[in-house]
């Protein structure tokens, strides 16, 4: 018979992006005692790799148990973006209630949206939490009405808008039931989350079952399968069978050889795991996720959520430019194929295809944030490659051609909606929804095909002073809505081979913006710049000035050459045209010409 297991709970934290999820787990593990006295922790521990902390996003989902009283609560941190949405369903499936987190003054964003919507559906309890209530501007009890609203819109039912709600500031690591009387630590939100969550049920004795949700890779034992254990128990040595819902001949013999449990931030072994646990297993050979492991006597799979499907793809190819192999330590096929098939045991949107050309892999994710987040690891761990522009992937359906689209949240002053509608119009963008808040700022809600953000996002930023806010989440396909002008910059292009001189990038910066600055190794064919009249022009820009018999060719008058533009690998991504490529290096992005010979890149231009 199903019993309660009183010692444990198990929650997910949901947040947008950058409302202090991580800072919160961080108030937690603290308050729990999991450090020792004078241990020293690093904030934001939840981020752990570097990317995640420079854009403060948690892009893989994380686990961490805290204890509160002798009640162990499992934490399972979501990924905010949407971009990531195939890592937040399947992390629903194992806990039993939610934590959403919402910042005191900007309120639920779409990505919080995003996540609470599955919560919802899947029938989840929440708690809500409003953080970062010692901000001067913070306005929590206009944004409990929001959050109240996003409830109904979203069709919660009565006992999901019966939430309690939590006022915190993670920040100084305090939480209180009510906002007029602060309290010194996070008892009430530990206190709400052990009262008000369930404990997980199931019976002990009946056989096992296990559902993977999250696959984690080591290089010492492989794989590693991280899930709850649905019902019975699972023990050390103990011989298991693995099955799935969706393959139906998918069956296969295991033995279980390691058994690890989550304390704090550490994976502690034990020999066996009961009900409701949630826990991660090792040796388990080609264990996927969506994978059930049963007892031998009885397979049976659960089911599991589908796995959002890639809107975007690339083009990944080996490094052949000029200075190729110069920076980078892996720099071959078989580096660049190893890596990315490594890439999709854990990453689970992605998709990876050969192509005909040994040298290059087509690579298609959900979006062009999940694409650059993954070029940029490969290039930190020392990666040398080229990538080409994103396409979006169309489908077929009913003989018509259709193409994803997404829905566009934006928040900005109201003085820059005009130029905001306009630019989205000419990407074929249709205003939904636009509401104006007394702070003299606007919410605009767009729908727009997904091609039609890619080049966007800095362009907005440059329209908006940086003062707008962007959110994107996919919203299903739709018929094709025809074409969409490209960008009207030409490019610079290098006209030789060497380094770049103050006199030559002096005389092309008339001709535009450069990227390059004096010093640089730049090669045929490599754009150095961009060109507002549309056209490419190709320049010298390592053209010295000659020595004559009136003057030193160093004692130049000084020249004054405008800052050049460094482009980050998303603007480079927006950048580049069909014709051109980026080249990916430790140390360097490079934008070029696919043909770097002018005389054949004229004619292949002639022959189109």
């Amino acid at each position: 018979m199903n019993k309660k297991r009183d010692d444990v709970r198990n929650i997910a934290i949901v947040a947008h992006v950058d409302h202090g999820k991580t800072t919160l787990v961080d108030a937690l593990l603290k308050q729990s005692g999991i450090f020792r006295a004078n241990q020293v922790v690093k904030d934001r521990v939840m981020d752990s790799n570097d990317i995640e902390r420079e854009r403060g996003i948690t892009i893989l989902s994380k686990n961490t148990a805290v204890y509160y009283r002798d009640i162990k609560i499992n934490i399972v941190d979501t990924p905010g973006h949407a971009d990531f949405g195939g890592e937040v369903e399947r992390v629903l499936k194992m806990v039993n209630g939610v934590v959403l987190l919402v910042d005191a003054f900007e309120g639920p964003m779409p990505q919080t949206k995003f996540v609470l919507k599955k919560a919802l559906e899947l029938n989840l309890p929440v708690i809500v939490c409003i953080n970062k209530i010692d901000r001067p501007e913070a306005r929590p009890n206009e944004v409990i009405d929001e959050v109240l609203d996003l409830f109904i819109d979203l069709g919660a039912n009565e006992d999901q808008l019966e939430c309690p709600f939590i006022f915190a500031s993670a920040k100084e690591e305090m939480a209180t039931l009510d906002i007029n009387t602060p309290k010194e630590n996070m008892k009430d939100l530990f206190e709400t989350i052990v009262n008000y969550i369930p404990a997980p049920e199931g019976d002990e004795e009946e056989p096992l079952q296990v559902l993977i949700s999250t696959i984690d890779y080591n290089e010492y034992v492989g794989r590693i399968g991280i899930g709850k254990i649905e019902r019975g128990t699972i023990s050390l040595n103990q011989e298991a069978i693995i099955v799935n819902h969706e393959e139906k001949d998918k069956v296969k013999k295991v033995k279980i050889t390691k058994i690890y449990e989550f304390e704090g931030l550490d994976r502690v072994e034990v020999e066996k795991a009961r009900v409701g646990s949630i826990i991660a297993v090792t040796g388990v050979e080609g264990i996927h996720i969506g994978d059930t492991i049963c007892d031998i006597s009885t397979p049976e799979p659960l089911p599991f959520v589908k796995i959002s499907e890639p809107t975007m793809s690339m083009t990944f190819s080996v490094n052949n430019s000029p200075f190729a192999g110069q920076e980078g330590n892996f720099v071959t096929s078989r580096h660049l194929r190893n890596r990315l098939f490594k890439e999709l045991q854990t990453n689970v949107s992605l998709r990876v295809e050969e192509t005909d050309s040994t040298d290059a892999f087509k690579v298609s994710g959900r979006g062009e944030l999940h694409l650059s987040v993954l070029i940029e690891t490969m290039r930190r761990e020392g990666y040398e490659f080229q990538v080409s522009k994103p396409q979006v992937l169309f489908k077929e359906i009913n003989g018509k051609k259709h193409e994803p689209i997404e829905s566009v949240i934006i928040d900005v002053p109201q003085e820059f909606i005009g130029t905001v509608i306009e630019k989205l119009g000419k990407r074929k963008g249709e205003l939904v929804h636009m509401t104006e808040s007394n702070g003299g700022y606007a919410r605009l809600i767009f729908s727009i095909p997904a091609r039609g953000l890619i080049g966007y996002r800095s362009e907005f930023m440059t329209d908006t002073k940086g003062n707008g806010i962007l959110n994107t989440e996919f919203d299903g396909y739709e018929p094709y809505k025809g074409d969409i002008p490209s960008r009207s910059m030409g490019s610079l292009i290098s006209f030789e081979t060497g380094e770049t001189a103050a006199y030559g990038l002096y005389s092309a910066q008339d001709r535009g913006i450069l990227f390059v600055e004096p010093g640089t190794k730049v090669y045929e064919g490599m754009v150095v710049g961009s060109n507002p009249k549309g056209n490419d022009i190709e320049v010298n820009v390592c053209r010295k000035k000659q020595q004559s018999n009136v003057r030193a060719s160093g004692s130049d008058e000084a020249l004054r050459l405008s800052p050049p533009k460094i482009m980050s690998l998303e603007e480079a991504l927006e950048f580049i045209e069909e014709d051109e490529l980026i080249e990916v290096t430790p140390t360097s992005l490079r934008i070029r010409k696919r043909i770097l010979d002018s005389t054949k890149r004229y004619k292949s231009k002639k022959n189109k």
